[in-house]
């Protein structure tokens, strides 16, 4: 609001963000976080890997950690089941890390063509073959001939320089391993590239980390999935979620200052863990799982409490915090006018006053002149310039206050203003909804309300009649003067 800014602007602050809830999110989840392989890698790579975390899916990955599908191990076992083992698309590292190999002679890097495991030369032999040879070096020396793709030697059998020359000049691969041919013919296939087997992201179901924990699991009762990969804005993979990840969450910490009301909190309060409360208002409605710092005590503002910590731990105030500090005790005291006013928020408002190196008479006067604008303000504004909500059983009660140093300017105002309280009422199932309009030099307030509330407000107020904009001598004060006897009136 006004007011803030001013005070933000006059102690050089910048606006600073606002926390629209504090709902668990997937990133708050100990899920599988940073699991992923490269789609250039193999499919025994993505069983192995699988295997050693124990998870039945990996998200696969491109250009360093950018989103490409998901391949789970069904598909794996798919492949080595009913794949085509005569066929392979992968690298020439990817061989030698599958076959445990040895480089004996490498021209290219991408590695492509049929698999053959030949015993005599009446096998044809084409230029993208790929040969599993034994120890005859006929066969050796026959798939050499033919430039053959590459040639993987069983049984770390060593090539004659003879052949090893000639194979050099035909430019054909040739990596030697320690399995046998039985092995190596089961292991090959899985040197294939993982990316051939995936599931690209249109064809599964992602979500992004700043997903809400609650929305995730309302769709994943639809998808009936048991993973699914978690990506961020830009599309990099953070890992994968599965569902029993769900349940080792880490939940907000949370410290409640100048409140300890559910329906006043930020939304999602009940999903995080709050560990402090410092608060000058009536005790609520909150519940903690475990005992906690509750610091309550009654004084004008809370920032004179934070203050008196400031001095019990003896640290020292930066100047433009004091002035905030300020700012907040002048604005709530209505500069130190209030009946909420105590000697400590006095104290604090001269100390403070020193270290931000203002005059807080002359400061908080211009601070409240700036914040009372209304100027260009709609209705819904009017209201919630300053608005607190409070709950009375199962009735909700809204309250806004707005201050004024010129009551004549807001009071053409009142007819339109109670219509809008009247359909506001009902929209938002409010029993009571008020906005009270306080002449802070007057020292007294005009009470605006929704018609369904009139009775109510009457009892709270002892009034023998009531109408809209009703003059309340002597009320200023929502925390003390206001909300507890509105709330009182309604419980009866």
């Amino acid at each position: 609001n006004l007011e803030t800014k001013y005070a933000l602007d006059h102690f050089g602050f910048k606006e600073p963000m606002h926390l629209n809830d504090v709902k668990i999110q997937i990133k708050d989840v100990n899920y599988h976080k940073n699991s992923y392989i490269d789609k250039n890698s193999t499919i025994k790579d993505a069983y192995d890997y699988m295997s050693k975390y124990k998870m039945t899916g990996l998200c696969v990955v491109e250009n360093k950690n950018k989103y490409f599908g998901y391949i789970s191990l069904r598909e794996i076992a798919y492949e080595i089941i009913n794949g085509d083992f005569h066929r392979i698309d992968t690298s020439y590292g990817n061989i030698m890390s599958t076959l445990k190999g040895k480089s004996i002679l490498r021209f290219d890097k991408e590695i492509s063509g049929k698999v053959l495991v030949t015993t005599y030369k009446k096998n044809k032999l084409e230029k993208d073959s790929i040969v599993i040879c034994d120890d005859d070096e006929d066969i050796v020396e026959y798939a050499v001939d033919s430039c053959v793709k590459l040639i993987i030697l069983v049984c770390n059998q060593e090539l004659n320089k003879t052949i090893l020359d000639k194979a050099k000049k035909n430019k054909v691969n040739i990596i030697k391993t320690s399995y046998n041919s039985y092995e190596v013919s089961k292991l090959i296939t899985l040197c294939n590239y993982i990316r051939n087997y995936v599931r690209c992201e249109s064809d599964f179901v992602t979500f992004n980390e700043i997903d809400y924990l609650s929305d995730f699991l309302d769709k994943s009762k639809l998808l009936k999935h048991n993973n699914y990969p978690i990506l961020n804005g830009k599309k990099e993979c953070c890992g994968l979620l599965t569902l029993t990840d769900t349940n080792n969450v880490n939940r907000k910490k949370v410290i409640l200052v100048d409140h300890n009301n559910f329906s006043q909190s930020v939304d999602g309060l009940e999903e995080a863990d709050i560990v402090e409360v410092i608060d000058h208002h009536n005790i609520g409605d909150i519940v903690t799982k475990r005992p906690i710092n509750f610091r309550n005590t009654s004084c004008g503002c809370v920032s004179t409490i934070i203050y008196e910590m400031f001095n019990e731990n003896i640290i020292r105030i930066p100047s433009n915090i004091a002035g905030l500090m300020l700012s907040a005790i002048l604005s709530d005291t209505l500069l130190l006018t209030s009946p909420t006013t105590t000697p400590r928020d006095v104290k604090a408002v001269e100390a403070l006053a020193k270290i931000a190196k203002v005059d807080y008479k002359t400061y908080g006067t211009k601070l409240l002149k700036y914040g009372m604008s209304i100027k260009g303000l709609k209705n819904e504004e009017l209201l919630h310039k300053d608005f607190k909500t409070y709950k009375v059983d199962d009735n909700l009660i809204g309250i806004g206050q707005l201050l004024t140093s010129d009551y004549k300017s807001i009071k053409p105002k009142f007819n339109e203003l109670s219509k809008f309280l009247d359909e506001e009422a009902k929209r938002g199932n409010y029993k009571v909804l008020a906005l009270f309009v306080t002449d802070i030099f007057e020292h007294k307030s005009y009470c605006l309300f929704n018609k369904s509330a009139s009775e109510i407000i009457k009892n709270a107020f002892n009034l023998n009649s009531i109408n809209e904009g009703v003059m309340l001598d002597g009320i200023l004060s929502r925390k003390i003067q206001i909300a507890p006897y509105i709330m009182e009136a309604l419980s009866k």
